[in-house]
């Protein structure tokens, strides 16, 4: 089961799992919901790869993800695409890596999710190191 708590006091709003407490809001260290939603789409999006680079038992190299969105103008203003920038800093198989990506995309749940609104992509970027 999953469960959120979230407090919205005079003081200022929280939501709170059993392992962290989060800010919300608009000030300097707060998130906004869409920070939260994009940020849990970057984390599910890299356990679910991390997961099936550790299955293929192929190396896990260093990778950054940034992820941009624009909401549509008219009500409701869901998302209307996502980008999911990935860079892997590492020498990898690219072809192979490419497909870890597909199966990333098809098997995240929030990546799933959001693809039910929101025209999802993603562009990867490699970056060998010596």
């Amino acid at each position: 089961m999953l469960k959120i708590n979230t407090s919205y006091k005079s003081k200022g709003y929280t939501l709170e799992t059993d392992r962290a407490i989060v800010k919300i809001g608009s000030k300097e260290g707060e998130l906004f919901p869409y920070d939260m939603l994009l940020g849990a789409l970057s984390s599910c999006f890299y356990y679910t790869l991390l997961e099936i680079l550790e299955k293929r038992k192929s190396d896990i190299p260093d990778i950054e993800i940034i992820v941009t969105g624009d909401k549509r103008e008219k009500v409701p203003t869901t998302l209307e695409w996502v980008n999911l920038d990935i860079t892997v800093y590492g020498n990898v198989d690219e072809a192979q890596f490419l497909r870890f990506v597909d199966l990333a995309a098809k098997y995240c749940s929030i990546h799933e999710t959001i693809s039910k609104v929101a025209t999802m992509t993603h562009n990867v970027h490699f970056i060998a190191v010596e």
